[in-house]
């Protein structure tokens, strides 16, 4: 991941102190409020402990038979903060659905920034890549699906049917990765996947398999892919051009799929316009039929 921004770690340490002052040095088994929920949980998949954060809906003591979407967000300690934020007003606004959002993180943003290339790629990496990547990703993906979903599943009131990937850079191809072990392994996890600037780059394009796997799938899904103008036009540019371009011209049944190349935008700036504008357009809404 490109380094961050001062204005961007100022912004995120700002939103993390509405919880707890101390984040960076361990989290607290605690609520900040009832809406808001901060837990460690040990992975028998990743050997290595996690922390999630959960918002729950403004609505969701006042409405006890509903049940909600599930937003899960990878790179959680940078993002958690700001998309729940965000989804909170837009809720507020009428601009989203109510929904539980799930930040899947790690003890602090340092130790974040190192561990991700475990968890969010797969397979191990090639020479070629110039990075040391174990190629972690089936580990990490059978976390959120084998233990994280089941333990939010069974503590909150979750529509099941209605779950949400969302991530950013190698958590952008962690997404589609997760689409990809989805379609291969014929399970139905998540509906909906939102990869903002994804490393397709990785492994010599190996998820450039999508197209075809999507073709092959029968069942209803949404997928959005971005990409900033001002990223490397040749490494990350161009491979979400060619992807959409392979999955458009397939005409896919049952997939619903939205492209974006934002004008003017680098990396770090694509994550959140992508996670917003995504959920918009294709969470699945009350009394609708995709």
């Amino acid at each position: 991941m490109r380094a961050l921004s001062t204005l961007a770690l100022a912004i995120t340490a700002t939103l993390l102190m509405k919880c707890s002052s101390n984040e960076n040095r361990e989290y607290r088994k605690d609520v900040c409020d009832r809406s808001t929920i901060r837990f460690s949980q040990y992975s028998e998949s990743v050997k290595d402990t996690f922390f999630i954060d959960i918002q729950l809906p403004k609505e969701y003591f006042e409405k006890p038979q509903e049940k909600y979407p599930t937003i899960i967000l990878v790179d959680g300690n940078f993002y958690f903060p700001i998309m729940s934020s965000i989804v909170s007003q837009y809720e507020i606004a009428g601009l989203l659905e109510p929904v539980i959002v799930v930040g899947v993180g790690y003890k602090s943003f340092k130790t974040m920034d190192s561990l991700r290339v475990r968890d969010y790629l797969f397979p191990k990496a090639l020479p070629s890549d110039e990075m040391n990547a174990v190629g972690g990703g089936e580990d990490f993906y059978n976390f959120l699906t084998k233990e994280v979903i089941p333990k939010i599943d069974s503590n909150y009131r979750t529509d099941t049917a209605n779950r949400m990937l969302l991530g950013h850079s190698f958590g952008g191809y962690f997404v589609l990765y997760g689409l990809f072990n989805q379609l291969r392994n014929g399970t139905s996890y998540f509906k909906t996947f939102i990869s903002a600037s994804p490393a397709l780059w990785y492994n010599n394009f190996y998820l450039n398999q999508l197209p075809e796997l999507l073709e092959k799938d029968k069942k209803e899904i949404g997928l959005f892919i971005s990409v900033g103008e001002m990223e490397d036009s040749t490494w990350s540019v161009k491979p979400v051009k060619d992807i959409t371009t392979e999955i458009q011209i397939r005409n896919i049944k049952g997939l619903e799929f939205r492209s974006m190349v934002y004008d003017h935008l680098d990396h770090m700036d694509v994550a959140v316009l992508s996670f917003t504008k995504g959920l918009q357009e294709l969470m699945v809404r009350k009394g609708e039929a995709k």
